[in-house]
């Protein structure tokens, strides 16, 4: 084991602390979302009772403050992905949103014969508002195979980019496998096509350091609650050019520039694609998120979440029945697995009573359950926060599990 001291950082999220069914909690649900620092639940205590105002336009002293606070947010933001401005910063309702906003702003520019290329492994979000595209403009959705370890099968993928590309949309790792994608290979792939890029960086944000202009994708979206911090917010990184070249979203307050009867004029980037109040108290924790984040040893981290994915991975392997649904070498620490003759969702409830927290299901990723033969997974999840005794409760619960079911 290395030396980051995971006690001490559990000490910071107090839902740690809230036993479930009388015994401690094993968080092992960091794919769907995790737990805030209390620092972020201070930042939000904090906008609500000192400084709750609407942000923008106000000249009163809350409004100003609660602007500065929500500002100074997304110039975190940008630094933290390494943007080139902070006009390159859309704040969203979270992931799902930014592609959405993405596809429906693409869309204007999109005519019959268009092709969208996705992978076989992509979330739901990242696959249905490409579907509801293509209906509308007559596209063609294609989609790039994996093989059985849940690795994109690249020579596919190359065949499949052809001159009628006009976006690559590609999950950077994989929430229900794990598997982490050769993004970098894949946008310069895109690029020598003469086709932009939108990562769905959802799981990667918490997992990996982010450089967009090192990756040069054109388009990342991610989620706050992903990354310790509010739900209901997230962010769309664009170029500014490619931002600047696509329509609004929306329409309504803090999007326009004047309006009139007789016609609208938009605001500048990148309030463009920022229609009325924003999720102000998310966006200042997100903020706080990243402030907690860039005390943390980062390198120490990524090396105790790979220790725990190894350790994971040798332990339930061992289990008599189990088998591990995602198996790619590159890969983040998410394990999803099955075991013979115990649904997911019998299971996911039978440890829950041993104060075990994990997710069962198809993880919107129903796709890749068909490519697999399944319905549903069991997925455990980790973060910097667990630790290798919580690994063993795991193991533990999951054979008293298989007992019952003898």
């Amino acid at each position: 084991m290395g030396n980051f001291n995971v006690e001490a950082i559990r000490t910071d999220f107090p839902n740690l602390n809230v036993p479930v069914h009388g015994k401690p909690l094993v968080y092992l649900d960091n794919g769907a979302t995790t737990l805030k620092p209390q620092s972020v639940i201070d930042a939000i205590n904090h906008h609500y009772t000192q400084e709750t105002s609407n942000v923008h336009r106000g000249v009163h002293t809350l409004s100003q403050l609660a602007t500065s606070a929500y500002e100074g947010a997304r110039v975190k933001v940008q630094k933290f992905l390494n943007a080139a401005s902070e006009r390159e910063i859309i704040f969203t309702k979270g992931t799902t949103d930014a592609i959405n906003l993405v596809a429906a702003s693409l869309g204007d520019t999109l005519t019959t014969g268009d092709e969208i290329l996705i992978t076989e492994m992509e979330h739901h979000s990242n696959i249905v508002p490409w579907q509801i595209l293509c209906k509308k403009k007559g596209c063609n959705l294609k989609v790039a195979p994996i093989n059985d370890q849940g690795e994109l099968i690249l020579d596919e993928f190359k065949k499949l980019l052809s001159p009628k590309t006009k976006i690559v949309a590609i999950v950077y790792m994989s929430n229900s496998l794990g598997t982490i994608n050769p993004v970098e290979e894949i946008i310069k792939l895109a690029h020598a096509n003469g086709t932009p890029v939108l990562l769905d960086a959802a799981q990667a944000v918490s997992h990996t350091h982010i450089d967009v202009k090192a990756l040069d994708c054109d388009l990342l979206a991610f989620s706050s609650h992903k990354l310790f911090g509010p739900t209901g917010c997230g962010v769309l990184y664009g170029k500014e050019s490619l931002l600047n070249d696509l329509s609004p979203y929306q329409g309504g307050g803090d999007m326009i520039e004047k309006v009139s009867f007789a016609g609208t004029t938009f605001n500048t980037l990148p309030y463009k694609f920022e229609a009325g109040t924003p999720n102000i108290a998310g966006v200042i924790g997100l903020g706080a998120a990243i402030d907690y984040i860039e005390k943390v040893d980062w390198e120490g981290m990524q090396q105790h979440k790979k220790e725990l994915l190894t350790y994971a991975t040798e332990q339930l392997e061992q289990i008599e029945g189990l088998r591990i649904i995602g198996t790619a070498v590159n890969k983040i620490a998410i394990l999803s697995f099955v075991i013979d003759n115990i649904h997911a969702h019998d299971l996911g409830t039978l440890i829950d009573q041993e104060g075990v927290a994990v997710r069962t299901g198809h993880h919107c990723t129903m796709p890749v359950m068909e490519h697999f033969g399944i319905t549903a997974t069991t997925r455990a999840s980790f973060s910097w926060y667990n630790t290798h005794e919580e690994i063993d409760i795991l193991v533990k619960a999951i054979k008293q599990a298989k007992e019952i079911f003898k």
